[in-house]
């Protein structure tokens, strides 16, 4: 091995901030991506490794998350910019013992810290690894317009939203049948944020932000990607229909979102149905 991009795990990461950026969801310095290293992944990026830079507390505290190693986006570092020099624009953290801060050990070059979101990366991620027995590894956080929009026309509530989705796309049942959450507006970046949205996602795969973006989350790169991808083109569907003006005349019913997740053996959550 050559190189730390080398390692499979970071060139998937640095694949997946491309392809946020090609879909138009991180406008100047919008949106973040944190992935959860394997023992392995952390011990072949170890050589590369470098301890001066201190430790920083966090504010919010998971003990079974002590010496995790993350690879986070940087702050106010570009999604753009990521490709071409990861080494400036993304960054390696490591967890301290307590589980209540971290210090950069890679990447950074230039100078600047973790996400100024990583607080609620960290604490959704402790929801979710408790959530799936560990397979969760990846938090993606976009701003995808379409699923914005609806912040401002559906009811602010995890039943409506998740109803208004399912409801226009055939696949949404079957990629997040619990539906999502929603958490109303709150200023980004502090703890408050952090354990509401956590909150949500000890029950969903997935959180709206209302009036600012989407958190969604998964085992691996491409299962998180699809999910903010299938959400977003669920959002679209029902903003091109309401654009009509016309009113939603026909849907998917109730018993065929049960008939859908019957067939496709998934259990969706029968507490948004009618």
């Amino acid at each position: 091995m050559n190189s730390i991009f080398d390692i499979d795990c970071m060139r998937e990461y640095i694949h997946t901030c491309e392809l946020g950026w090609q879909q138009g969801w991180h406008e100047r310095n919008g949106g973040n991506l944190t992935y959860r290293m394997t023992q392995d992944e952390a011990a072949l990026a170890e050589p590369y490794f470098t301890y001066h830079r201190p430790y920083v507390q966090m504010g919010v505290c998971a003990p079974h998350l002590a010496g995790e190693h993350f690879i986070a986006t940087g702050s106010g570092k570009f999604f753009q910019n990521v490709k071409r020099a990861p080494q400036d624009n993304i960054c390696i953290v490591q967890i301290n013992d307590a589980g209540d801060s971290f210090r950069i050990v890679w990447g950074l070059e230039k100078g600047g810290r973790p996400t100024s979101e990583f607080e609620s990366h960290f604490m959704n991620h402790a929801v979710r690894v408790k959530a799936t027995d560990g397979a969760c590894r990846v938090i993606y956080h976009a701003h995808p317009a379409n699923v914005i929009a609806l912040t401002y026309v559906l009811p602010l509530t995890s039943r409506d939203f998740s109803r208004a989705l399912w409801k226009s796309a055939t696949e949404c049942p079957v990629v997040f049948p619990q539906g999502v959450g929603v958490v109303p507006w709150m200023v980004p970046g502090g703890p408050q944020i952090a354990l509401a949205t956590s909150e949500l996602m000890k029950a969903f795969d997935a959180a709206v932000w209302a009036h600012h973006g989407l958190f969604a989350s998964g085992p691996d790169f491409d299962t998180t990607f699809g999910l903010m991808h299938t959400i977003e083109k669920a959002a679209q569907i029902h903003v091109l229909a309401l654009s009509c003006g016309q009113g939603i005349r026909q849907t998917i019913s109730d018993d065929d979102l049960r008939a859908i997740a019957r067939d496709f053996h998934v259990e969706i959550n029968e507490d948004f149905l009618d």
